[in-house]
């Protein structure tokens, strides 16, 4: 699976992770000089709190555009140090 926005590879992996119908990326596969840590929160009541990064390419920015579980429940467990994507990003 491949993560793009603004023409970009955000994301590579073979190994990704489907929840929701969203695909997670293994923070290791995804380029982190796209990544900027953003202040928002969310939570979800059966995975946790969830953490968020703005993307930025070619000086476009896409605030809130992946999100994270640092500490995910231990329902979602398996999503820990992976990243998701949405905002405008397509990931196939």
């Amino acid at each position: 699976m491949k993560a793009i926005w603004n023409n970009q590879l955000i994301a590579d992996s073979k190994n990704t992770i489907v929840v929701e119908n969203n695909h997670y990326f293994p923070l290791e596969s995804v380029n982190k000089t796209f990544l900027s840590p953003s202040n928002t929160k969310t939570i979800c009541p059966w995975k946790g709190t969830a953490s968020y990064y703005n993307l930025e390419v070619d000086g476009k920015q896409n605030p809130d555009a992946a999100w994270y579980y640092p500490e995910p429940k231990s329902a979602a467990a398996e999503i820990k140090n992976y990243v998701a994507f949405w905002k405008g990003v397509k990931v196939s």
